[in-house]
């Protein structure tokens, strides 16, 4: 009976909503899991059997409050669908087993978003400075290489350019990874990045089970399409897989994967001796925050970064003292120009 619930459970997300086979995977291993630590089939689910299962993931495990919620609501919604009067789950269970099933999700037991962001709270954008420091080194080490004739002179070539992609157009380390060379294309608006005015992302977030997002990025620096295209035209001929279109590939010619960029990001900061909370998303955190502090309209910045909410991207938000300052005094400028005014009005 139990396998036959996480049957329909899977037809109903896969085939129903045609969410993504991976997604769903995931979430009927987490009622698994649950089903393991209550010790009982889901007919006889209580709200103590969850709760004991939550203090442990708390307690014991502590997991994240962002992947407490995640597990809540992924039981809730089991349970929803095998209470649903949609389909037979309850008659068919009372007829077997004498009891059926019920919610043991209440607004009681289970975690509110009383935050926006619930991730580490010493999670961070580079500085300026820092940024500086990570492309200068980046960049020293492919000459360092090409003089002593070590190997790794490409992929150190490789390293230098992505992360400044990875910066420049805001992108994520998944997002990043997944590029193609023919990701690139004209934008009529700015026809001074040539071929490199826009960048479509074809592997974004997506929303919990669906499809990976598309979005295009608008081209804003200069410095970027350089790098890019110096990149494309002289290095990347010399290292793609063939018929492949992978603007990174490893060592051994295949597209490079996400976990591999924070790898090499890794080795970078720490080689820099820069705060080990730093890690490839920080460049994507770096270019919104950089972008605000230059006075970006907030809304383009949520557009190039696909943000469906702007209090989303001001999580990414952590502006310099600098510019904190500047924003402080032009407020008390503006106080004192006004009380300036009224006292003349007298």
């Amino acid at each position: 009976m139990f396998a036959a619930m996480l049957e329909g459970r899977r037809a109903q997300r896969v085939g129903g909503r045609n969410l993504r086979v991976a997604g769903v995977r995931t979430d009927l291993g987490t009622v698994q899991r649950f089903r393991a630590s209550a010790g009982v089939f889901p007919w006889h689910w209580t709200a103590a059997l969850f709760d004991e299962w939550m203090e442990d993931l708390i307690g014991v495990r502590r997991l994240a409050p962002s992947t407490i919620r995640n597990y809540q609501n992924v039981v809730a919604q089991f349970c929803d669908f095998i209470c649903s009067p949609h389909y037979e789950w309850v008659g068919e269970c009372e007829v077997r087993f004498g009891t059926h099933p019920v919610q043991v999700c209440t607004e009681w037991n289970t975690t509110r978003h009383l935050q926006d962001y619930e991730g580490r709270p010493r999670r961070r954008p580079l500085t300026r400075a820092e940024l500086q420091r990570l492309f200068d080194y980046a960049d020293e080490q492919v000459g360092v290489r090409l003089e002593s004739g070590r190997k790794g002179t490409f992929i150190a070539y490789r390293d230098a350019t992505l992360f400044k992609v990875a910066y420049a157009w805001g992108l994520r380390a998944s997002e990043v990874a997944g590029l193609d060379v023919t990701d690139f294309y004209r934008n009529p608006h700015a026809p001074e990045f040539g071929s490199f005015g826009m960048l479509m992302v074809r592997n974004g977030k997506s929303s919990r089970g669906g499809a990976p997002k598309r979005r295009s990025v608008a081209t804003l620096h200069q410095w970027a399409v350089d790098a890019v295209q110096d990149y494309v035209e002289n290095i990347w001929p010399l290292v793609r897989a063939d018929e492949s279109n992978a603007l990174w590939v490893s060592e051994r010619g295949r597209r490079l994967r996400a976990d591999e960029v924070s790898r090499r990001f890794a080795e970078y900061r720490d080689e820099l001796g820069l705060d080990r909370v730093l890690s490839p998303h920080a460049l994507r955190h770096s270019y919104v925050t950089h972008l605000t502090e230059d006075g970006v309209d907030p809304m383009f910045i949520q557009r190039q970064v696909g943000h469906a909410y702007l209090s989303t991207t001001a999580i990414y938000t952590a502006v310099s003292g600098d510019f904190a300052n500047q924003m402080m005094r032009n407020a008390v400028s503006g106080i004192l120009k006004a009380a300036g005014a009224g006292k003349v009005e007298e």
